[in-house]
């Protein structure tokens, strides 16, 4: 059943609401570690609190704001659970992704119950044949984050071969072509139940597709405003912001540590007197900012064209795509360099500075995280090369 309309709420209430939760948040992320997914109540309340609507097409119920939005959300619910933040952050970017393809997809998903979640798996582990119509996916596809909550099927990753050229494309999969294999046993984001699907079969007529990397006139200029974004960016955002939230939640974990604590070096007294102490944390904190204010720069200046019905410029696309996936090491880092300061402290497993670290360790591990191959592209483009053969940014070369 479709839910009744609710007025649509603003950037800094949806923000508000994301604060609010990350004390309850916290308390359950024990157990959404130990359960190896997040419970279906905790998805209910992000779907009150109307998050799952923030990039949502509003011809289908949602709010269609700025992909800041979302950033914004997700930097706060990572302090309080990564892996209950995870799930919105994969879940809430998908309904952006359903208003790149043809409107009849919208229209199946939302139709009849427009708060159906959709997960997905890009990495094209399977196989993808054209046949007449659409495509045959065949196979297996690794870390499906939050596909026990996407009743509306996933994204699937794949390359095809068409007109001679290898083409990466998206293709939603309703769910009843997939089976759900619980594989996910991991060391950090384990709540975030990003299990295998197992696709024996599955037919997708051609209009449930598109061209992950496509982005200019051809694809893109006839969209509303904000799907005017290119995908990959707002996806590679939407991932970096969490991790920013992430490192945030460590150092307010840090931060309730010190406080009380008695540093054994009675020239020192109480930690908080203790200089390496503070400079770690204010270090830290200046790492974490700087990514946090790097997302939301480059996020607010490509809105600033796509909100005006332009597209965004190739050099800023490849400036923000490449800028951003600095972040995980970088907060990585940040984290680490607190962490240290814990001493033994931090190492039991029932401090949960320790689970909030590996979070952010698996985090950082994720592709869209990959600082070393992106710094390359970008200085490279910085220094007046050639985009290379398969790049993110729809240039053909």
């Amino acid at each position: 059943m479709t839910l009744m309309p609710t007025p649509m709420p603003t950037e800094a209430e949806l923000v508000a609401r994301a604060e609010a939760m990350i004390p309850w948040l916290r308390e359950k992320a024990d157990a959404v570690e130990k359960a190896r997914m997040v419970p279906r109540d905790t998805i209910q309340a992000f779907h009150d609190a109307g998050f799952f609507r923030i990039l949502q097409p509003r011809r289908w119920g949602g709010y269609q704001m700025s992909p800041n939005v979302l950033n914004k959300v997700l930097m706060e619910l990572a302090r309080g659970c990564p892996s209950s933040a995870w799930n919105v952050m994969v879940l809430g970017v998908h309904p952006f992704e359903l208003g790149l393809l043809d409107p009849r997809c919208g229209d199946e998903l939302w139709g009849q119950d427009d708060t159906r979640l959709v997960s997905s798996s890009y990495a094209p582990f399977g196989t993808v044949t054209a046949v007449d119509g659409g495509y045959v996916l065949k196979g297996e596809w690794l870390t499906s984050s939050g596909c026990d909550h996407a009743a509306g099927g996933a994204f699937l990753g794949g390359r095809v071969m068409e007109n001679g050229e290898m083409v990466f494309r998206s293709f939603w999969v309703q769910a009843e072509d997939f089976e759900i294999v619980d594989d996910w046993h991991v060391v950090g984001l384990a709540g975030t139940g990003s299990k295998k699907l197992v696709v024996r079969e599955a037919f997708v007529p051609s209009y449930r597709c598109h061209v992950i990397a496509a982005y200019g006139e051809q694809t893109h200029g006839q969209v509303e405003n904000l799907y005017k974004m290119p995908f990959f960016y707002v996806f590679y955002a939407a991932v970096s912001s969490v991790i920013v939230g992430m490192a945030r939640g460590m150092a307010d974990l840090y931060i309730e540590h010190m406080v009380p604590r008695q540093n054994l070096n009675q020239a020192v007294g109480a930690a908080v007197n203790d200089p390496f102490i503070k400079a770690r944390l204010g270090e830290a904190h200046a790492k974490i900012l700087g990514a946090a204010t790097r997302i939301l720069h480059n996020t607010e200046e490509a809105w600033s064209y796509t909100s005006q019905g332009q597209l965004v410029p190739l050099p800023v696309r490849v400036r923000h795509f490449a800028t951003n996936q600095f972040t995980g090491g970088e907060c990585f880092d940040a984290a680490h360099m607190i962490f240290k300061k814990t001493s033994t402290r931090g190492v039991w497993l029932n401090n949960p500075m320790q689970r909030q670290l590996r979070d952010i360790l698996v985090g950082a591990n994720h592709i869209t995280q990959n600082q070393d191959n992106i710094g390359d592209l970008l200085g490279g483009q910085l220094l007046g090369n050639p985009l290379p053969a398969g790049n993110p940014f729809g240039v053909r070369v």
